[in-house]
């Protein structure tokens, strides 16, 4: 005889048991417990949910767990796939068993009542037990297919730091055979978008392909700055206009990131020049400099357009020998001091330990064997700049072979007698010669003699905090150069300053 809950209209009992199914599909956090009420609510029966290791995942409120283990032998049969059903009795209760799902070991769906279920409330419990399969194997396919996507990202990012190395071979090794089409590039330009962190991922997959690469771009969440999303773009070799774009490629990822940007008053992008893949530190850092002046450029896109950078205007084989000089001390430590000092000069502190999987104290005590060996406070602006310098050289340098019977390694002030880099200071520091920055200058300037702080900066001035910044931003956008977001433009300002000397430049060595 059939109960009265079974006898329900089958269009509203439907309808509940989707917009229960539902509900489980807007909340992947959400348990089984709600299809196991509904269940429990068509037959006024109590029910338990077995998992494959025989103990309970969920149940109903009265549900006998009493009689699991005079069940503990079918259960076992149930979950390795020798049983698809069973009925028993035990007591007074009658139980149905209903094996779930296709792979062993298996869960099981048992059903406990005062009575024995009738056909059509055992169909129901069976096709009730083959949803609860399909929404786990769900689940599982969810939980692998974000576990796919962390993977790539964190593949992604061991490509984009070994391009930032300098090392595109590397790169095309980590790939294992799947090499993207970027790394078959002869150049690229770095886009920096910043925006929302949480849209950083949903921007990423949008764009992915079924290798998990962007075509012939790559995708990175920062792993060091949350609101910056890194597009490393394969260049073509066209004209660009004044937003470092191509007017005639309507289409691509660089163009897709523009409308992004148009879209949504939340977005910026910067832009860099075209770089070889070997120079993909330093597309980068234009980028980080187009970006900070993005926030008040037309559009809030911005491409580079400062100068040249400073290691690439030094006589070669003077500015090799005294950077490798100055790095000696370097080559008796450990390869990861060289690497988070490398990181230091352009990354926070707990930026190069994100980067490294290892602790911020363990970065301080990495720097503080590098400032040892190097005889350098890496807590002094102008003695990172040094350090930031010399590194910057063996990295554009680093296939250059000694100079034999050359001369005596220099000072680092002898790599600056030249017309080349005279001219950069000047055209570094033009934008402020107007009488209007008069005072965006004199901030500058001594922001850097306070080692970039701005409290005492303001102190020295008669200034506020307030003012101190608004002279920066200003700065920023006249130079073209991120000086507060990243900093990544303090060590050129700190060697402008000093070639036109407005300050003094750092020794190489600490007395």
């Amino acid at each position: 005889m059939e109960r009265d809950s079974e006898r329900r209209a089958p269009d509203g009992r439907l309808d509940e048991f989707l917009h229960v199914v539902g509900q489980l599909a807007w909340r992947p956090d959400a348990g089984m417990q709600g299809v196991v009420d509904w269940l429990h609510r068509q037959l006024d029966t109590d029910i338990a949910l077995i998992d494959s290791a025989g103990a309970v995942e969920l149940s109903t409120p009265r549900f006998p767990e009493e009689v699991l283990g005079p069940l503990g032998p079918m259960l076992t049969r149930l979950a390795t796939g020798r049983m698809a059903s069973a009925v028993t009795e035990i007591g007074a209760v009658h139980l149905r068993l209903e094996a779930v799902g296709t792979e062993s070991p298996r869960q099981v769906l048992v059903l406990a009542g005062p009575t024995g279920l009738s056909r059509r409330a055992a169909s129901l419990a069976s096709h009730t037990g083959s949803v609860i399969s399909i929404l786990h194997r769900a689940r599982a396919a969810d939980t692998a297919l974000h576990g796919y996507q962390e993977k790539a990202h964190q593949l992604r990012v061991a490509l984009f730091m070994a391009l930032m190395a300098g090392d595109p071979v590397l790169a095309r090794r980590m790939t294992t055979g799947a090499v993207p089409a970027l790394l078959d590039c002869d150049r690229i330009r770095v886009h920096l978008l910043r925006c929302p962190p949480e849209d950083r991922d949903r921007l990423a997959r949008a764009h992915q392909d079924s290798s998990g690469y962007h075509g012939r771009g790559l995708m990175v969440r920062c792993p060091v700055y949350d609101e910056h999303l890194i597009c490393l773009i394969a260049d073509d070799g066209g004209p660009r206009d004044g937003e470092g774009h191509d007017p005639g490629a309507p289409g691509g990822l660089g163009a897709a990131l523009r409308e992004l940007v148009g879209e949504s008053p939340r977005y910026a992008l910067g832009i860099s020049g075209a770089h070889p893949l070997r120079a993909t530190a330093e597309a980068y850092e234009q980028a980080r400099h187009a970006l900070a002046v993005a926030g008040n450029a037309p559009g809030r896109v911005a491409g580079y357009r400062g100068l040249e950078p400073l290691e690439r205007l030094l006589p070669r084989d003077a500015a090799v020998g005294w950077a490798r000089s100055f790095l000696r001390p370097l080559r008796s430590l450990p390869g990861v001091t060289l690497e988070t000092t490398r990181l230091a000069m352009h990354f926070p502190r707990s930026g190069v330990a994100g980067l490294l999987g290892i602790s911020r104290n363990t970065v301080t005590a990495h720097l503080k064997r590098a400032e040892d060996a190097l005889g350098v406070d890496l807590r002094e602006v102008r003695s990172r700049a040094t350090v930031a310098l010399a590194l910057a050289i063996t990295t554009l340098h680093q296939d250059a072979e000694p100079v034999a019977g050359g001369p005596a390694v220099p000072e680092v002030e002898a790599l600056f007698h030249t017309q080349a880099v005279a001219a950069w200071a000047e055209g570094f520091l033009e934008p402020l010669d107007g009488a209007g920055h008069h005072r965006v200058r004199t901030t500058l300037r001594t922001w850097i003699e306070t080692n970039t702080d701005a409290q005492r900066t303001a102190r020295r001035l008669g200034n506020s905090r307030t003012t101190v910044a608004a002279h920066l931003r200003t700065a920023e956008r006249l130079l073209n150069r991120d000086l507060l977001t990243t900093g990544s433009g303090v060590h050129d300002l700190v060697y402008a300053l000093g070639l036109l000397g407005e300050i003094p430049l750092a020794p190489d060595r600490a007395p």
